[in-house]
């Protein structure tokens, strides 16, 4: 009898230490789910150290709960993992899964149940939004002529259920505005055509709701195909010191075990990460014209939009980068010049362009002034056409003094050229925004 109840007692006794032992689910919804729509993508995040027997997903609106996803594994009540990994559980959440769902409030809702003794139950939800109207985007009829490397302007009506619309060309996303004096569903992007881009590219305009349903519509457009120059860029020691200590003369922005590697990191990651700081200024612009007329060329052009240089070392390429701007000679301490009007959205040093100015013109519309040695204004300043901005140098990775002018639309950069003729900014840009067009 006694070794019975001794027994029993150590069988109760471990399986109350399994039930102790046992552990809960973490669950997380990441990218947070705000809405849902016909199929709308959910990415869910389980970390359980003894894994999880079932994953289950629902729709709750109105009292009712809708299936939508359930995943299962074989149960282990006694002999359980005690290392597994985290797990990321990918489903759709929509009315292709709940065809009963309405359009209005309703709760995501998803249950991980541990796989252990205990077997616990754990859950996370999210108040979504569903939203199944069809959004609707119709472009204009008018011709549009564009030329690699430089933009076009677009007007379209976006109608149903929608809150962004703009314009795409490949894998870069133009914004669009309201239309001046119109409603708000009569929008333009004014988008390009990247340097870099094939041209069998079909350039559309879209309109998106929360729910990430998405409509497109294709316009007339022409494609100018353009060829980028070649240059042969050739290093020496005695110029790469120069560069390198113009930029980072201490050695900790781009350490390197020789001069060339170090000058390779500057010209490589560097510049990459410089345009993608330019990039980001895109989200500083006002949703006005602030630019009056055609852009002021300054100086003779040195270098060119696109140029691709291949950089020689000891009669080897050992690098190839592409010039985004216009290289335009000017004279050390020479006045430095607004293009056009603008607000400043950048004043200061930006790594290879040196010290370096960004004016935006509005709508997604940028000037870039870079090398300057001196820098008399700062962000928020307004500047009118022909106004000093500083004066010219060779800061940054530059050989020589001169100003590095370029141009950028929403982020993406353009050649400035475009913009240095009244006469295309009227016909291409300036006559479709105006009422009634």
């Amino acid at each position: 009898m006694k070794i019975i109840l001794a027994l029993v007692v150590l069988l109760v006794g471990g399986v109350g230490v399994l039930l102790v032992l046992s552990s809960n689910s973490a669950l997380s919804m990441s990218p947070p789910v705000k809405s849902v729509g016909l199929a709308t993508p959910v990415t869910l995040h389980v970390s359980n150290p003894h894994g999880v027997r079932r994953v289950s997903a629902y729709l709750e609106q109105n009292g009712a709960r809708y299936p939508i996803y359930e995943q299962t594994a074989p149960a282990r009540r006694l002999l359980w993992n005690r290392h597994e990994p985290a797990r990321t559980v990918t489903f759709e959440a929509g009315k292709n899964k709940a065809p009963n769902i309405k359009e209005g409030k309703a709760k995501l809702l998803v249950e991980a149940v541990s796989n252990d003794l205990r077997g616990s139950t754990d859950t996370a939800e999210a108040e979504v939004d569903v939203v199944l109207s069809a959004p609707r985007v119709i472009p204009d009829d008018l011709q549009h002529y564009i030329n690699q490397a430089g933009m076009e302007l677009v007007t379209f009506t976006a109608s149903g259920s929608w809150n962004d619309a703009g314009a795409k060309v490949g894998p870069h996303v133009f914004r669009s505005f309201p239309l001046p004096g119109q409603e708000a569903s009569h929008r333009f992007s004014m988008f390009a055509y990247a340097w870099d881009l094939p041209p069998d590219i079909t350039p559309l305009v879209y309109a998106r709701n929360v729910a990430g349903t998405e409509a497109t519509g294709h316009f007339w457009f022409k494609l100018f195909p353009k060829k980028f120059r070649e240059r042969d860029f050739v290093l020496t020691d005695s110029l790469m010191e120069k560069l390198v200590n113009n930029i980072d003369p201490d050695g900790t922005l781009a350490p390197g075990p020789d001069l060339l590697s170090r000058f390779l990191k500057i010209n490589g990651e560097m510049r990459r990460k410089n345009n993608q700081q330019l990039a980001d200024l895109r989200l500083k612009t006002e949703e006005k014209i602030l630019w009056n007329g055609a852009f002021i060329h300054y100086g003779k052009e040195e270098a060119n939009f696109a140029d691709v240089r291949d950089y020689k070392y000891n009669g080897k390429m050992v690098d190839r980068q592409v010039h985004l701007g216009f290289d335009l000679s000017d004279v050390a301490n020479a006045p430095v010049n607004a293009a056009n009007d603008g607000r400043v959205v950048w004043a200061g040093n930006l790594g290879i362009y040196g010290n370096c100015v960004v004016l935006d013109h509005g709508y997604g519309l940028q000037s870039i002034y870079g090398h300057m040695q001196k820098i008399d204004l700062k962000e928020g300043d307004l500047v009118k056409k022909g106004g000093k901005m500083g004066v010219a140098g060779s800061t940054g990775l530059a050989e020589g003094v001169h100003v590095h002018f370029g141009m950028q639309i929403d982020g993406v950069q353009i050649n400035p050229r475009e913009w240095w003729d009244e006469h295309w900014i009227h016909d291409r840009i300036l006559s479709k925004l105006e009422p009634g067009k």
